[in-house]
């Protein structure tokens, strides 16, 4: 399958969901007085699908994979600030739980876009 536009990326489409979830997780109870947190949880989460986006519309297959490799440590991020969040009881080990594994699942999404990447005779076109 040729993939047209980022928007075709199951990887950018369940960071997308990824990130509506930490914005809504993060929209209430003791979480929306903790500015710091707050901010950079969110902020790792767009980086998530902002990285994805831009890495495809640079067009080259290197830097994509660049923006992919970015986009992988910026689930990392989530999952350590998940963490700090369930560690001072903004949320409860289910909702943790949760979205601890949209993370890691996202994640898993890119390394193996990026294994077929690596692979594949596919190149864009600054590279031809």
């Amino acid at each position: 399958m040729r993939i047209s536009k980022f928007e075709d990326i199951e990887s950018w489409k369940k960071a997308r969901a990824l990130t509506n979830e930490i914005y809504q997780a993060t929209a209430s109870g003791q979480f929306v007085r903790d500015f710091g947190l707050k901010d950079q949880i969110n902020r790792a989460s767009v980086s998530v699908l902002s990285n994805i986006a831009e890495g495809f519309e640079r067009g080259g297959d290197k830097e994509f994979l660049q923006f992919l490799a970015v986009a992988k440590g910026s689930c990392g991020e989530v999952r350590a600030q998940l963490y700090v969040a369930l560690d001072q009881g903004y949320f409860s080990a289910d909702v943790f739980e949760r979205l601890s594994k949209k993370a890691t699942e996202v994640s898993r999404l890119i390394s193996g876009f990026m294994k077929y990447l690596k692979r594949s005779a596919l190149r864009g076109n600054k590279y031809n």
